[in-house]
């Protein structure tokens, strides 16, 4: 099985490749499912957790490979970086704005669900799994072109570390939405779609692979300046609300290290 399967086409191997790693966030938002009750303590530590694992992801996942991506692809690192950094923040930060102005017009009634809060955390982490699906698409995709260093194997374990990696992802999406009130199948639904592009983002960057690459460095960039814009203006605010402010700074500890581990460990 495992034979026939390296004998596809490498766009067709991508497309299984990135099926993976979408399914291994629907497992981690399917965490939802094992919590009989609401619990502050719990959901803000879970914020907490989540910050940790977007804050890692934003440099491990996203940054260090952006400079790496441009260094080798001839571009200045710090310009491209920066202007995908900054772009991908400023993106949210006007809509921010944007919702603030919709929200003086339409105030949400009480008890209801934080819908701001709920499209900032799924937009930031969808934006962050487009380019890595996009990763594995030309990881696969070299392989047709004949690239230098490309080989079937290394673009599997490349799929296998971002796999793993969209576990917690999967639960850092999925585990504040029902904090905000959604009900499981709500939560779990759109915590495994923040994942679902990564199998549309890989087979079209198996098949447009040169064109990006070029583009790869600044997607990245911009996927992590939007994490990071989200991390500091929601979810660390909203777990310090909690009366044990120490503890629910441990989890974002915790979040960072968990994320630190599987990028570095995975490479």
């Amino acid at each position: 099985m495992l034979e026939e399967v390296l004998s596809w086409n490498p766009i067709l191997q991508a497309a299984l490749a990135t099926l993976f790693t979408w399914s291994v966030t629907a497992i981690g938002a399917s965490l939802v499912y094992f919590f009989k009750r609401i619990n502050k303590n719990l959901m803000d530590g879970m914020l907490g957790f989540a910050a940790g694992v977007m804050i890692a992801a934003s440099f491990f996942s996203l940054i260090a490979p952006a400079i790496t991506m441009a260094e080798n692809l001839h571009l200045v690192p710090w310009v491209i970086t920066f202007i995908g950094f900054f772009s991908g923040g400023l993106l949210l930060f006007v809509g921010d704005k944007i919702y603030d102005i919709y929200e003086k017009k339409h105030p949400p009634k009480k008890g209801k669900t934080s819908f701001k809060r709920c499209v900032m955390l799924i937009s930031s982490i969808t934006l962050h799994n487009i380019p890595e699906g996009m990763a594995v698409g030309v990881a696969f995709g070299s392989v047709v072109y004949g690239l230098e260093g490309a080989t079937i194997a290394a673009a599997w374990t490349l799929a296998l570390g971002i796999g793993l990696q969209n576990f917690p992802e999967g639960t850092a999406v999925s585990m504040p939405l029902r904090r905000e009130g959604m009900s499981r199948n709500k939560s779990f639904f759109l915590g495994q779609l923040s994942g679902i592009v990564e199998p549309i983002a890989g087979i079209i960057g198996a098949i447009l692979v040169m064109k990006m690459r070029i583009l790869l460095p600044f997607l990245l960039s911009f996927a992590a300046g939007a994490m990071i814009y989200v991390v500091v203006e929601e979810l660390i605010p909203e777990s310090q609300t909690n009366k044990k402010k120490d503890v629910m700074a441990l989890f974002t500890l915790i979040g960072f290290s968990v994320m630190m581990i599987l990028d570095i460990a995975l490479g």
